[in-house]
């Protein structure tokens, strides 16, 4: 029979939150050793030289988040004989998440279409600012559910997928610049031909898996960023292509004069509704992205991917090409790819190899670990705390009241997010989502059985 920790002799308890408390404080004093340089000295350029402010403030209190930080995770997670991460788990057990992620998709997707209006609505003063980082938050959901098809439901960990998009974004503007090409004519172009690389991709990692293949795929994205770098002649090297077009409604620019979108309809002519219009066209990609995603699961080829994803030996027996199985998720995945790339291009206006670096594929994949593996509401979720949470960390202003003028809390975002990483890890370990209905339903077999056996007994 199993006893509480009440019921635990005095001495074990007190060696339990002695070591603790010993653990808590070794992880403090490591942050004020390496904190001490990092966040305790600041340099500054002045006349004379360079000039050392110290930040007591912001070190003693890095040091005590850590401390008492430390102190939680070892009391209540690690060395809890049930941690909360456990009770927490019991709870959902039992808990039917089904019906409350079909009403949770269904809430997120009515606000999503009236988003924009919401914003010039209620915040007018900054609704382009917004709009923009609704558009931004909606790339990264699409290229997540993109990637999503190939590390999710595949199984097959792809550290490259930034070359996709640079395909992608590369083919639309290559193609507006050489022969005239407009948006919606070079959109499909550009998605094929990222598709195309995705099978040249999937050739050489047939045999791999685990950390060979993502050692392959992180050199393929170099290879593509260095190419796009170092061909100057075609890619304009690290200039980059300038002048790419905007997308046009029926052949309507949303620019001033008698031509325009404003004019056409009778409208005074503003600015947001470019962006808004941006919003809508990467709006309906992200859901066609979703629709044959979700298609495609229920199809004989999705159910391979799962199959692939869980044992290729045992998918392999089943008589499952696991060949082609592979190359249709890095392509179908990569043609995702290419689309949210050539969005990218027309919603810049320019691009250059810098925007498409290993940092990118590492977002990507993020986020679809966070989201929760073959989860695509995850990816949504996931994405809006990543992409939304690191733009408002720029909004902390007021902590400079607390820690001194010299405090910039912008420098620090990437610090918090990724402490907040580390904290979804520690809790969620499998990702936010981490529950998903599967592709095929056993009870449902089941209940199909016992309905036919029940009938023959009838008759």
């Amino acid at each position: 029979m199993a006893t509480s920790t009440s019921s635990l002799p005095a001495p074990a308890r007190s060696s339990s939150l002695a070591d603790s408390l010993r653990d808590a404080g070794t992880a403090a004093l490591l942050v004020l050793v390496l904190g001490f340089f990092f966040l305790g000295v600041r340099t500054d350029i002045a006349p004379g030289g360079l000039t050392l402010t110290f930040r007591w403030g912001l070190l003693i209190s890095a040091v005590a988040v850590v401390f008492a930080g430390r102190l939680a995770l070892n009391l209540f997670v690690f060395k809890a004989k049930q941690p909360v991460t456990g009770r927490m788990a019991g709870i959902l057990e039992g808990t039917d998440l089904s019906g409350l992620g079909k009403w949770l998709s269904r809430i997120l997707l009515a606000f999503a279409i009236v988003l924009p209006f919401f914003f010039t609505v209620f915040f007018p003063d900054r609704d382009r600012q917004y709009i923009d980082l609704a558009i931004l938050i909606m790339t990264y959901i699409m290229l997540g559910w993109g990637l999503n098809i190939v590390v999710g439901l595949a199984g097959l960990l792809d550290l490259g997928y930034v070359a996709f998009y640079a395909v992608g974004a590369y083919s639309f503007a290559l193609l507006a610049q050489n022969f005239g090409f407009g948006f919606w004519m070079a959109l499909p172009l550009a998605g094929l031909l990222a598709a195309f690389w995705g099978v040249i991709l999937g050739f050489p990692v047939l045999r791999l898996r685990g950390d060979y293949l993502a050692i392959v795929t992180l050199a393929f994205g170099e290879i593509v960023r260095i190419v796009l770098l170092n061909w100057y002649q075609f890619t304009g090297g690290p200039d980059g292509i300038s002048g790419i077009p905007r997308p046009t409604l029926l052949g309507l620019e949303f620019s001033r004069g008698d031509d325009g979108f404003a004019a056409f309809f009778g409208l005074q002519y503003d600015s947001i509704h470019r962006y808004i219009y941006l919003y809508y066209i990467i709006f309906i990609l992200a859901i066609i992205t979703n629709v044959v995603t979700m298609r495609l699961r229920r199809l004989p080829i999705g159910r391979a991917w799962e199959a692939l994803r869980e044992d290729e030996i045992a998918c392999r027996s089943l008589g499952i090409n696991t060949t082609n199985t592979k190359l249709t998720a890095f392509a179908i995945g990569a043609m995702f790819g290419g689309f949210a790339g050539s969005f990218f291009a027309t919603r810049q206006g320019f691009i250059s190899p810098e925007s498409f670096t290993f940092l990118e594929s590492a977002i990507i994949l993020a986020i679809v670990v966070l989201g929760g593996l073959g989860s695509q509401i995850g990816v949504v979720i996931a994405s809006v705390v990543m992409i939304g949470g690191i733009e408002m960390l720029r909004n902390l202003g007021f902590l400079s009241q607390i820690f001194g003028p010299g405090f910039d809390p912008t420098q620090y975002r990437m610090l918090i997010f990724g402490l907040a990483m580390v904290m979804i890890m520690v809790w969620k370990p499998r990702g936010l989502i981490s529950t998903r209905e599967p592709t095929v339903v056993l009870k449902e077999k089941k209940r199909i059985g016992a309905d036919m056996v029940a009938q023959g007994e009838g008759h």
